[in-house]
């Protein structure tokens, strides 16, 4: 199946992807973010947060945004 892959981690980027039928958002974040701790992204898909554990389905537009970025608490400090 294909879906919108959103990923803002970095310079971001947005592509579409092949995954097998029945893909979980679980075993996306796996896939694509690793080793990232869950709890530091917001992930939804079609815009709405949804349970990790869902299935994705053809035509889905999945994001995956970090909760926080490196050296914005800096900002302003010089």
């Amino acid at each position: 199946m294909q879906i919108l892959l959103i990923n803002n981690d970095g310079a971001g980027f947005a592509d579409y992807i092949e995954l097998p039928e029945s893909t979980s958002v679980q075993e996306l974040f796996n896939q694509r973010i690793g080793s990232g701790r869950e709890s530091n992204y917001l992930i939804r898909v079609n815009r709405l947060p949804v349970p990790r554990d869902q299935a994705l389905q053809e035509g889905d537009r999945v994001s995956i945004t970090p909760t926080k970025i490196e050296g914005a608490s800096c900002l302003g400090n010089h």
